[in-house]
């Protein structure tokens, strides 16, 4: 009887278990069917229509993630489509096409989202979000990351975030949220990571930041923060910190001595650098560029043993750097220029044979003359902001002094007044009794320490180094193309010769073969190579290695380098346009993913690395495509390795223009590109008298069936079509000022995508 009663109690216990997994776990589907329905159905969810399984075997991909422990939903990441299209006009409401619809309600998503009370991980990011974060979100106390960038948030940060003690990840980047920086952000004790790039955030930086000692990473860069930035050296933990183009006005502050990249360009920084600043042992990248500093910038700066990356450039440095300074060993690029540096140039940042890209243009040094100005250029403009620094002591010290005297005078004034006025009342004091009363008032303090922290040990700040170019000898090369044989020549690029090649282990590559001149010392040519091989980018053809000749018989002024890149099959964009090849000939879906890879590729170049690459020689022939016809662009960053990195940097603000210039001729050089995936390969080689008389032709739709692909025109819709006249018209505008950013072309690709997806699906 006794264990049949037990088999019973077991059999009851399992079977109520069995039940209540299954109730939550059908209410948290419920939940998420609802979340899907708020954000108006997106395709990354799409997975969840009619779905009756088990929700914690649902198979993640990067665009949606869930996570379970003992079957709760635990981590939640949804990655959307709808690029945040920067807008000064944003009011806070909705937009057509680019958030959500006018009937999107966020109190009643966060409401349905703050049922999942046991979320730790929450990612939300571009998905058309708008309108301003209501303080419920505070009810999901456990989270401990949260991401909400790239959406469309409005008003302030709400302050009942504060409670979400447990959070050591807050990201809100690419938002527009306003406001002060919180100052109660350090209720967070937990916080590690905390970025809130690329909002419309105002006023001074938070001295709250510098108490939250967890810190690893801060992040405050696009923003309208302005004085001055307080002491960090109390953030121990800091190994990341991105103040980049703000209008932050002060002296540099003190930093933490752990830091491993200190972002600060384009703010108003002024004074010297610190000398403390030479005394950041991890440091491996410090970006001061585009301030107002001045003197001359800490030797030991250069030497640290771990600085990879300095750029000073665009400041008011001045005076002449010592014969003796040393450069670290891991030191691979220093920018000085567009300052007032006089003298020569130390022999560590001058000679041909360290391993280092160096850019000194626009100072005044004894060197590279065609690349500076005369040294009374620098002296004048020192001279002149010492007599200005004199004037304004002067003018400091002759303030004072007036202070002072007016002081004086008034003090004397009092007391002369003071005596009268004590004699007229002698009488009356011999009549009328002193009585004199001590009221000192007590009082017991009844502030109260709060907020106890509980100090954790911050984890590392890791680096990911991407995989080292391998060196090929010029006997592997040779076995792989049968000795260069004409059977593999595969014809010339836009530099230099391209052959198909094979490797021992049966790897099909493309070899090019380009003659330098001897510029540089091939130490200094093989670094180059090395800051190539790191451009990886889904959308970039790999660079797998290198092999660089410098014997080349009779003729002692050039290298022969090879670039060994990885081989494509399906040819390049121009072949799969109609006049070139009918039965190959792509519709304009097609043609659209391909824009958009490129774009990213292109938009990687620009800003995903440091510095940017720019002249890609972008045009139809350079675009590849692999079997399943994916995009990769050829022949980019050529620039690093041949003599366009050295192009002269003299005048004016030389770092902007020459940025600016450079991503012109890529955004221009694109448009072309666009327009042959509009017209066809018929425009190639028309130029400017092409466009000016068939550009006009696009306004109607009776010139756009004139002009424009018979493929195309049987496979878009008009609506994604007339995106496309627009941004092409915009990026070959013969006005260079006119043109869009490359981030503009790439989200109104994207917005064209989505039009004709639609537009299909409709079909």
């Amino acid at each position: 009887m006794g264990w049949s009663s037990w088999l019973l109690f077991f059999y009851l216990s399992w079977s109520f278990f069995i039940s209540s997994t299954h109730e939550s776990q059908t209410y948290q589907l419920q939940l998420l069917q609802q979340l899907r329905k708020h954000l108006e159905h997106p395709p990354q969810l799409d997975i969840l229509e009619g779905y009756n399984g088990d929700l914690c075997n649902l198979s993640s991909s990067p665009n949606l993630g869930i996570v379970c422990l003992e079957n709760t939903v635990t981590e939640l990441k949804i990655m959307g489509d709808k690029l945040v299209k920067v807008s000064n006009d944003f009011n806070g409401f909705a937009i057509p096409n680019q958030t959500l619809s006018e009937n999107f309600s966020i109190d009643s998503f966060v409401t349905t989202l703050t049922r999942l009370t046991s979320l730790k991980v929450l990612r939300l990011v571009s998905l058309g979000i708008w309108g301003p974060l209501p303080d419920k979100i505070h009810r999901l106390y456990s989270l401990e990351v949260l991401d909400l960038s790239s959406n469309f948030f409005s008003g302030s940060v709400p302050p009942l975030l504060s409670r979400l003690v447990k959070l050591n990840s807050l990201t809100l980047d690419g938002n527009y949220f306003n406001g002060s920086v919180p100052d109660w952000l350090d209720s967070l004790s937990n916080l590690t990571i905390l970025s809130l790039k690329s909002n419309r955030f105002n006023g001074q930086f938070p001295s709250s930041i510098c108490r939250i000692i967890t810190l690893t990473d801060v992040a405050l860069s696009h923003n309208h923060l302005t004085g001055k930035l307080p002491d960090l050296s109390t953030l121990s933990s800091l190994h990341m910190l991105d103040l980049r183009e703000n209008k932050l006005d002060s002296d540099l502050p003190g930093m933490p001595k752990e830091l491993i990249t200190v972002l600060l360009s384009n703010n108003s920084f002024s004074g010297k650098i610190p000398g403390q600043f030479g005394q950041l042992n991890q440091l491996q990248h410090l970006d001061l560029s585009l301030n107002h500093l001045s003197g001359t910038p800490p030797s030991s700066m250069f030497s640290l043993p771990n600085i990879s990356y300095l750029n000073l450039a665009s400041n008011m440095l001045s005076g002449p750097l010592p014969n003796h300074l040393l450069c670290g060993s891991k030191l691979g690029f220093v920018d000085l220029s567009s300052n007032k540096l006089i003298g020569g140039l130390p022999s560590c940042l001058g000679s041909m044979l360290d391993k280092r890209v160096v850019k000194f243009g626009g100072n005044c040094l004894s060197v590279d003359s065609q690349n500076q100005h005369q040294e009374s250029y620098c002296n004048v403009a020192n001279e002149e902001g010492k007599q200005s620094r004199c004037r304004a002591v002067g003018i400091l010290v002759a303030a004072i002094g007036g202070a002072v005297l007016v002081i004086s005078l008034l003090a004397l004034l009092v007391v002369f007044f003071s005596r009268r006025y004590r004699s007229r009342r002698t009488f009356k004091q011999n009549i009328i009794s002193k009585v004199e009363q001590d009221n000192i008032p007590t009082g017991v303090s009844s502030e109260v320490l709060a907020n106890a922290r509980f100090i954790s040990e911050a984890a590392k700040l890791g680096t990911q180094g991407a995989p080292v170019c391998r060196v090929f000898t010029l006997e592997e090369l040779k076995e792989a193309t049968n000795n260069f044989d004409s059977s593999s020549f595969m014809g010339e690029g836009s530099i230099g010769k391209i052959y198909k090649g094979r490797l021992e282990n049966g790897t099909y590559v493309a070899i090019r073969s380009l003659s330098l001149l001897k510029k540089h010392s091939i130490q200094n040519l093989k670094v180059r190579l090395d800051l190539l091989s790191k451009l990886h980018h889904p959308h970039l053809v790999g660079l797998l290695g290198h092999c660089v000749d410098s014997g080349i018989q009779n003729d002692s002024s050039s290298t022969k380098v090879f670039l060994v890149y990885e081989y494509l099959s399906n040819g390049n964009y121009r072949t799969h346009l109609s006049e070139m090849c009918p039965e190959k000939a792509l519709g304009w879906p097609d043609r659209l993913a391909i824009l958009i890879g490129v774009a990213k590729a292109v938009h990687f170049l620009h800003t995903g690395v440091i510095p940017g690459a720019f002249n890609n020689r972008l045009k139809t022939d350079n675009i590849l495509l692999d079997e399943h016809r994916i995009a990769k662009l050829s022949d980019y960053g050529m620039s690093i390795i041949t003599d366009e990195i050295e192009k002269p940097e003299a005048k004016g603000d030389v770092l902007k223009s020459s940025h600016k210039i450079n991503l012109e001729d890529d955004v221009y050089n694109f448009g072309f590109i666009l327009l042959e995936s509009l017209v066809g390969p018929i425009v190639t080689g028309k130029g400017e008298a092409f466009l000016l008389n068939e550009m006009a032709s696009f306004g109607s739709q009776d010139g756009r069936r004139k002009i424009v692909d018979p493929i195309v025109l049987t496979t878009c819709s008009q609506e994604s079509l007339s995106i496309l006249v627009s941004i092409t018209s915009k990026c070959i505008s013969p006005e260079p000022s006119t043109r869009p950013s490359f981030e503009d072309v790439l989200w109104n690709l994207q917005y064209a995508a989505q039009v004709q997806a639609m537009a299909d699906a409709d079909q």
